[in-house]
């Protein structure tokens, strides 16, 4: 187990993808603070806000350690529970301006549990995923090949499991819809060595903005008007209800004492709920509604 290679390449990733995201807008700039907790590690926050293309976006670092893994993380692991631990990771949710840019949201993490007399137990998680508020199936099939090329090297089981996971995951059972067409989830990972479940983490991480920069780049200059933009904020807010309701990430955060303003940096600048919403029949708004939010095969075997 090499935790400072992990802590490296987090690192890394998080200085590319910022890197790559300005790339794009022509005044914007993410806004860094360092952040230090008191039961031990930190972080570093990235925000970009009001740019052309992106009207809200973060890119976290953190490294965080605690006596005790919080209720969230120990949920699907009990016999964990009790042990201090190591938690890094680099977590990011970008929010763009024109509502046919699909929002986008990737994570990958670290964790080592330890204990006195027992030799520490370490695993991998992350993936990303994609919610559009538009219906454009060659961006959905464009994702999830990225998605599928990112797992192959590692076994032809591991794309199937881990996009079935992500549309169970990424669920509102209050809404009855997925949060957006998925992607990849995976927690919990140390099937393989220690060298092959790194690779595996650092292709999922590599994977995401060659996924989804092309996406930005052929909608970005996309026209819409006050029907889109409406739509848009309708959608968000299931966004919100999701991640306060639903999210393993945010209810590990707030637990293990993280800092709120990095962990609900996820939630979108606007967002709005109409009451009784339902979408009008033949529009794009219903065909996103009744084909896209829901759990599908978007690549032939």
């Amino acid at each position: 187990m090499d935790a400072a290679a992990v802590e490296a390449y987090l690192l890394g990733l998080q200085d590319r993808i910022c890197a790559a995201f300005e790339a794009l807008e022509p005044e914007a700039r993410f806004r860094e603070d360092r952040w230090e907790r008191p039961e031990g590690g930190g972080g570093r926050t990235r925000v970009i806000a009001e740019g052309a293309v992106f009207e809200k976006g973060g890119v976290n670092f953190s490294h965080v350690c605690g006596a005790a893994l919080p209720p969230s993380a120990t949920a699907s692991r009990p016999e964990l529970a009790g042990c201090a631990f190591r938690a890094m990771g680099v977590s990011l949710v970008v929010h763009p301006r024109n509502p046919h840019v699909p929002t986008s949201h990737a994570n990958v993490r670290f964790f080592v549990a330890e204990r006195p007399g027992a030799e520490p137990v370490w695993w991998f998680g992350g993936g990303f995923d994609l919610t559009p508020y538009y219906p454009v199936e060659e961006d959905c099939i464009a994702w999830h090949r990225v998605a599928r090329a990112a797992c192959e090297p590692f076994g032809a089981d591991l794309y199937p499991r881990f996009k079935r996971w992500c549309d169970e995951y990424f669920y509102l059972p209050h809404r009855g819809e997925t949060r957006g067409i998925g992607g990849l989830f995976f927690d919990d990972f140390n099937e393989l060595p220690f060298a092959d479940s790194f690779a595996f983490m650092r292709s999922v991480g590599d994977a995401y903005l060659e996924a989804y920069l092309p996406i930005v780049e052929r909608r970005r200059h996309q026209a819409y008007g006050e029907r889109e933009r409406r739509f848009q904020l309708l959608r968000r807010g299931r966004y919100v209800e999701f991640n306060l309701l639903y999210d393993r990430g945010t209810l590990f955060g707030l637990q293990s004492g993280g800092r709120t303003e990095s962990i609900l940096m996820s939630l979108p600048p606007l967002a709005r709920w109409d009451y009784d919403w339902r979408p009008e029949p033949g529009t794009p708004e219903e065909r996103l509604v009744r084909e896209f939010l829901r759990p599908r095969e978007w690549l032939s075997p």
